[in-house]
């Protein structure tokens, strides 16, 4: 049976005839099989866990009875700004993306903290002396937000549609102050420093950095940013900012899985992918694994110098999750942050450089960077019986073995006395366990390999085309554009594979 999903044992004989296999089913994985078999083309995809979705998947953990915990991704501003999910049209699909007031906030020591809302204005009114600061680094980047987004999630060896200099010129300028030294010479109070430096901790690096300013800009100017832009174009059905999909980042995956099976697509869960014995015959395979795996299965296909390429491109730091659940909000000191989708719990700028720096060499932090979403703040749905999921990880060393548990309550408790009083249950996953529940995150490395404005480029090696690797694509966060919930990376990969091996050269969506 075509566009249905099943698991191994179940796969009919079929699935010896295939057009294309992607191997693994996160958002970059259904990206590419959705835009193979809206050309009529027969996709299988193959995922090793029960589940489709990878770290998009949103599961009942067994906390607490119907209380769901997003795995790895919760918070999506990608998904209305990429063009991947604008031309796929995430609303059409069924999916709703709550925006809150408060985009994200950042606590601070003494009960402050600065907060992002979706103003601009509002966001720099609360600044204090760095209200002009604020406007300048990321008011006209926020108009920009096409621009600098198509720019960001293109596949870095072309220049996008409509490419303007200008605007190129404006991002690049403010990414090389945020991303040297000169970064501290913007502001002057710390709370403002604190606030887009806790975007650019996203990245899990050594700060100051350019790929930490580059993820910092972006994504701090699509927190202000409206999909109508300024120049009053149509938008796409959302608020914009920084949103929360209803019922989880499973809706987005679900989504996905319901296009691919109307257009007689099939997903085999169960199905892990070893070796070439693993894989059915078919014109062309895509990876959305590390490029390890590819390796490991049809590296014997891929020429030697592209081989050793790959074989050198370096992990990333990582990140060991903690899901909590909780009997009541989380009781911040700042009424403010009650009201904020997303929270990076690590106080000022230089704590956190000294946090992450830490990390990067090797060692825990006392003091972790913490990351919390909370999607009851605008998902009322998400709370069960009066008890709701808390979603946070922390950064630690790649391939760590330590229960964070502690340190992420302790961090949070600093700046929401009373917060262990509101907890019912805490699991962890440490980094050394998080390829368990997605392989694709080796050690905990969640970002698909290094985050440098090197390897941002060289992602993952310099090739013209970083997808093709011999007889087989690489669609995962490990090429073009990196890491986060945007499908661009199997969406740019499946556009070759359908030009290369198919001859069609013009790809749906």
């Amino acid at each position: 049976m075509r566009g249905a999903r099943r698991p191994a044992a179940e796969a009919p004989e079929e699935v010896h005839v295939d057009d294309a296999v992607v191997v693994g089913s996160g958002p970059n994985g259904l990206a590419a099989a959705v835009t193979l078999a809206r050309t009529g083309l027969r996709v299988t995809v193959l995922e090793a866990r029960p589940t489709p979705g990878g770290g998009a998947r949103t599961l009942d953990l067994g906390l607490a009875g119907g209380v769901v915990h997003d795995i790895c991704s919760a918070v999506h501003p990608m998904g209305w700004a990429s063009p991947f999910f604008g031309a796929f049209d995430l609303r059409a699909h069924g999916v709703e993306l709550l925006t809150p007031e408060v985009q994200f906030a950042q606590p601070l020591p003494g009960g402050r903290a600065a907060v992002a809302y979706r103003s601009v204005e509002r966001t720099a009114e609360r600044l204090g002396p760095d209200a002009t600061a604020w406007r300048g680094l990321l008011g006209p980047l926020a108009r920009q937000w096409r621009e600098s987004t198509a720019l960001a999630l293109g596949d870095h060896r072309s220049l996008p549609p409509g490419f303007r200099p200008d605007a190129a010129v404006r991002f690049g300028r403010r990414l090389l102050e945020q991303g040297t030294a000169a970064w501290n010479l913007r502001f002057r109070g710390d709370e403002a420093a604190a606030l887009v430096t806790g975007v650019a901790a996203h990245t899990i690096t050594r700060l100051p950095s350019l790929a930490g300013a580059g993820t910092a800009l972006l994504l701090a100017s699509l927190a202000h940013a409206a999909p109508e832009g300024a120049d009053g174009a149509p938008g796409r059905g959302f608020d914009g900012g920084w949103p929360i999909p209803r019922g989880g980042s499973g809706a987005i995956v679900a989504a996905l899985l319901a296009d691919l099976e109307a257009h007689g697509g099939t997903v085999v869960t169960d199905h892990p992918v070893r070796s070439r014995a693993d894989l059915p015959p078919a014109r062309a395979y895509l990876f959305d694994t590390p490029p390890s795996t590819l390796l490991q299965v049809v590296g014997d296909a891929v020429p030697e110098r592209t081989r050793r390429a790959l074989d050198r491109f370096p992990r990333g730091a990582a990140a060991a999750k903690v899901d909590l659940v909780l009997d009541g909000p989380v009781p911040w000191a700042d009424p403010e942050v009650r009201r904020a989708g997303t929270v990076h719990v690590a106080g000022t700028r230089d704590e956190m450089v000294r946090a992450d720096a830490a990390v990067v060499s090797g060692r825990h932090a006392e003091r972790p960077v913490v990351l919390v979403s909370d999607p009851t703040v605008v998902d009322a749905g998400r709370e069960v019986g009066g008890l709701r999921p808390l979603w946070t990880y922390a950064h630690v060393p790649a391939g760590s073995d330590v229960d964070v548990t502690e340190p992420v309550v302790a961090q949070i408790e600093r700046f929401a006395p009373g917060f262990r009083d509101v907890v019912v249950a805490a699991r962890c996953t440490p980094a050394a366990q998080m390829e368990h529940h997605n392989p694709a995150y080796l050690d905990g490395d969640i970002s698909g390999g290094s985050v440098t404005m090197w390897r941002m480029i060289a992602r993952p090696t310099a090739s013209l085309d970083p997808y093709r690797a011999g007889g087989a694509y690489l669609c995962s966060s490990s090429t073009p554009p990196g890491p986060g919930v945007h499908g661009m990376a199997g969406w740019h990969a499946a556009r070759r594979a359908l030009r290369q091996v198919f001859g069609v050269r013009v790809a749906p969506l």
